[in-house]
């Protein structure tokens, strides 16, 4: 993918974040946590979990570029999805991001972060969203 296009997806996500809302836990939603210490990093994601599957999903926070745009994203990709397809869909984007065999396919406008490897600060805030979906799924699970 060209680079400016990859920059533009990552600034357009982050300048209008998909599902990005500031209220009250809803009835339903599961909420995680995921934070960097080491940064300004610090979002809530909720997830609405029915019959196996995610029908809806926000966040909220205060975050870098990277990560408000990469939970931009996988909130896109993950509506819709079921638990097993959403644990596919991070799989494939933590292999990516790990220079590892993926799925490109999986990953839609996900695949932006393709080379985020080089710079390896970066890594975690791309992968931010993702660590705490995969905390969403199993908190799910647990509730089971």
């Amino acid at each position: 993918m060209d680079p400016n296009l990859k920059r533009e997806i990552m600034l357009e996500n982050y300048s209008n974040p998909y599902n990005y809302e500031t209220k009250t836990e809803e009835e339903g939603f599961i909420k995680v946590n995921g934070n960097i210490v080491s940064c300004i990093d610090d979002i809530n994601i909720y997830i609405k979990i029915e019959n196996n599957k995610i029908i809806d999903a926000y966040f909220d926070g205060e975050a870098c570029a990277i990560s408000t745009s990469s939970s931009s994203i996988m909130i896109k990709n993950i509506i819709g999805k079921t638990i097993l397809e959403a644990e596919e869909y991070i799989e494939n984007f933590i292999a990516m991001i790990d220079e590892k065999e993926y799925n490109e396919k999986l990953l839609k406008e996900a695949i932006v972060y393709d080379e985020i490897y080089k710079q390896e600060s970066r890594k975690t805030c791309a992968t931010l969203p993702y660590i705490a979906l995969k905390k969403a799924i199993i908190k799910n699970q647990k509730n089971k």
